[in-house]
């Protein structure tokens, strides 16, 4: 993966900044919003929005999955996600396992201790690459 140029980081931040700003998350008090850039050049975005039986909640970056998969697919390449105070934020286990599934190879993560790639966050993953693997070699 190819280093992503800082104003492009400024400009998913910023996107991440508007769409939690439209987050549902009346029951934690605690919007987020994320934003990420596909391979072929669309920035698309996703918050939170809650439900009140609370396990049926979607997460930010499920939001965004089917912002991506709604205006044309693709793989990502970058991904910011920001608190209700425009902070960066990182995904939790689970949403960084929805990403890998929609990932390009070596995606950029904007997280707390730096950009890291999706395999830096979740190491020895197991997803669609696996399983295109297993069925070339078989």
């Amino acid at each position: 993966m190819t280093s992503i140029p800082g104003e492009v980081w400024d400009d998913l931040r910023s996107q991440a900044r508007a769409a939690m700003a439209k987050a549902y998350a009346p029951y934690s008090g605690f919007p987020v919003g994320a934003a990420a850039l596909a391979d072929d050049g669309r920035i698309v975005t996703g918050a939170n929005i809650e439900n009140a039986s609370y396990g049926l909640g979607l997460c930010a970056e499920c939001s965004l999955l089917s912002d991506l998969i709604m205006t044309g697919g693709g793989t990502l390449v970058a991904f910011a996600c920001v608190d209700g105070d425009g902070n960066t934020l990182m995904p939790c286990g689970r949403c960084r396992q929805l990403l890998y599934e929609h990932s390009a190879p070596g995606m950029l993560l904007d997280t707390v201790s730096g950009v890291k790639t999706i395999e830096d966050v979740l190491p020895d993953a197991f997803g669609p690459r696996t399983l295109r693997a297993y069925q070339e070699s078989h």
